[in-house]
């Protein structure tokens, strides 16, 4: 498209436009690229209920470690009885000579999901690497 003005001689106005498309196309490039490197969110260790008909094995029972968070700030691991203050070097001389350090949150009802944080924090604190939650619904296997 373009503007003739005087005849054969005169300026001829028309507009450069390849500049701008390889521009585009680098942005195009660019950003086709950097998609798939956006990050997809965190990955969740979901736990899977056991089948109804099996039996748990003694050795992962013995080497399972769940803190309650009981109402009135009771505190237990494995049904042995704590306070918040040992909770943290209890759990680190039971962490200290595994390899694993995976534990479990286990909260009643009428717990304040405040109490199970603190749990979480200092269960975190003392050296634990993953922290689960048990629920209701997964202890019934469901």
């Amino acid at each position: 498209m373009g503007i003739h003005i005087g005849g054969s001689k005169g300026a001829i106005a028309d507009m450069n436009v390849v500049p701008l498309i390889d521009i585009l196309l680098v942005l195009l490039i660019i950003f086709m690229v950097i998609t798939p490197l956006t990050p997809k969110g965190l990955e969740a260790l979901v736990p899977q209920p056991s089948p109804q008909n099996t039996k748990s094995d003694p050795d992962i029972i013995a080497k399972t470690i769940v803190v309650q968070v009981a109402s009135g700030g009771k505190l237990k691991i494995n049904q042995e009885d704590t306070s918040w203050d040992a909770l943290g070097p209890r759990l680190e001389l039971i962490f200290k000579e595994r390899a694993e350090k995976v534990a479990f949150v286990k909260g009643d009802d009428n717990v304040l999901f405040a109490d199970v944080a603190r749990a979480i924090d200092i269960m975190r604190g003392s050296g634990v690497d993953k922290v689960g939650l048990i629920t209701a619904k997964l202890e019934a296997g469901q």
